[in-house]
């Protein structure tokens, strides 16, 4: 059951407080009491009590100005990570209050050279309002526009506890790229090396830049959770912290120390790509409507790491499942979804997939701007370290043309154990065979992938007998 609580403040007007002071002002001979004016009462906000929480911050951004109890700027220059372009200010042109909302804007410029030159706003609450375990709570509209990146993260208060990045853990609760605002993503990162897993969720009416949508996770001891619109779409129990080729450290680090919570809107790097002319900048503002950060009245700290399931071959020696297409219904849209394999769009991609006599028919409307813009994958693949593994299948088209095949890591820093290989298929069915040794951690996640977009065709593709095995 959602409660309500009330915070609200009074401000007494300038006429008020003089009239409290003087107690009246005299008129003529005699005294006239001047009755005060009216208090100026600001807006009520409501701030839900969770059951089974207590209410540990909270910030609506109510104020004329951003709190600097709760927040601080966090200027860096450009390139700092991901290859991104931006400058982070502390100029209230990047970041400022707005109709009870922070506002995180982009703005472009030219430096003294003419090139283009982008500053924008990160905030962060490190040494303010830092805490270990709770849920957070954030409500947002991003900005529109190819190369702009909103985020909201959490990162550890001493980042060198476990080490740098990533051994020292990164909590994502929310990225969605300007260029594809129909998705948005939830991610944990760990290692080393590397690892990562995340959560998508796709909305397309209204997307995530047309309306507000509230973002949520829960971090507990053996843990995480992430939500939007109060709807799971991730969990996350299984995370290790080490330095590479060392033992690990205990479970459950690093995940077992205070964190803090930061806001910005990037410009460029390593995963948006770089703005282009279509990127209007009168409009890359994010839009922060609360924080909010509840925490249990206490944790069970006395976690285990849960052992790791290994998916067996069928009795063929095929780690595929359903690799004969025998069954039609065995095929979904949202990795949440209980099917064996997935089509996916991303980055512009438009079509369509179906499972027709024992065949994968993958239909394109729309290329899309990125290989995996179009995609099919079956994830949970066993990959064991020193084990060599062969995949077949075959595959054709309407016309000629390329497209990739990989099996990859999706929580283990999507690395390749299978490096993208590219193809070439004709009208007419061809067998395609790859082998390959797995030489990195053992990963019970391997991820195989057909990868069909920005290949210069939207010919109509086919695939049967799909086959990975282990192999001497």
């Amino acid at each position: 059951m959602m409660k309500f609580k009330k915070a609200m403040a009074i401000a007494l007007s300038a006429t008020m407080c003089a009239a409290l002071l003087s107690g009246c002002t005299k008129s003529g001979g005699g005294e006239v009491l001047t009755p005060p004016e009216p208090a100026v009462e600001e807006e009520v906000v409501e701030v839900p009590e969770l059951d089974g929480y207590t209410l540990l911050w909270h910030d609506e951004f109510s104020g004329a100005a951003m709190d600097d109890t709760i927040w601080s700027y966090d200027p860096h220059e450009p390139g700092w990570t991901n290859e991104e372009l931006q400058e982070y200010t502390e100029s209230t042109d990047n970041v400022f209050t707005r109709d009870g909302m922070m506002v995180l804007k982009a703005i472009k410029t030219t430096d003294a050279n003419g090139n283009d030159y982008y500053t924008s706003g990160k905030i962060k609450s490190q040494n303010k309002e830092d805490f270990m375990y709770g849920k957070v709570v954030a409500r947002a509209k991003v900005p529109e526009g190819k190369g702009l990146w909103p985020a909201i993260w959490m990162m550890p208060t001493d980042e060198s506890y476990y080490g740098q990045w990533p051994k020292c853990g990164e909590i994502d609760i929310m990225e969605v790229l300007g260029s594809d605002t129909t998705t948005a993503y939830g991610t944990v990162h760990y290692g080393a090396p590397h690892a990562e897993q995340q959560g998508t969720v796709v909305k397309t009416s209204p997307d995530f830049a047309a309306d507000f949508h509230e973002y949520s996770v829960e971090w507990e001891p053996g843990e995480m959770r992430w939500y939007i619109d109060d709807e799971l779409y991730l969990t996350v129990n299984d995370w290790f912290s080490a330095v590479e080729g060392e033992e690990e450290k205990p479970y459950p680090a690093p995940f077992n120390q205070t964190f803090f919570v930061q806001m910005n809107l990037a410009v460029g790097g390593t995963w948006p790509g770089n703005p282009d002319e279509t990127t209007n900048f009168d409009n890359a503002e994010f839009l922060i409507d609360y924080v909010r950060v509840y925490q249990k009245p206490e944790y069970d700290t006395n976690v285990e790491k849960p052992a790791k399931n290994y998916k067996e071959a069928d009795e063929t020696g095929n780690f595929i499942t359903m690799g004969d297409f025998s069954d039609p219904d065995d095929l979904g849209t949202d990795l949440a979804e209980e099917k064996d394999w997935t089509f996916l769009l991303f980055e512009g991609g438009e079509g369509s997939a179906s499972i027709e006599d024992g065949t994968m028919v993958i239909k394109t409307d729309a290329e899309g701007t990125v290989d995996y813009s179009v995609q099919l994958v079956q994830p949970g693949l066993p990959m064991i370290k020193g084990h060599n593994y062969k995949l077949t299948f075959e595959c054709w088209a309407d016309e000629e043309r390329d497209l990739i095949t990989c099996v990859s890591a999706p929580t283990a820093g999507w690395v390749r154990y299978l490096p993208d290989t590219q193809f070439t298929v004709t009208t007419e069915p061809q067998e395609f065979e790859y082998n390959f040794r797995m030489n990195m951690k053992d990963d019970n996640n391997g991820r195989l992938e057909f990868n069909m977009g920005n290949k210069g065709s939207t010919a109509t593709i086919y695939i049967k007998n799909v086959r990975l095995e282990e192999v001497q």
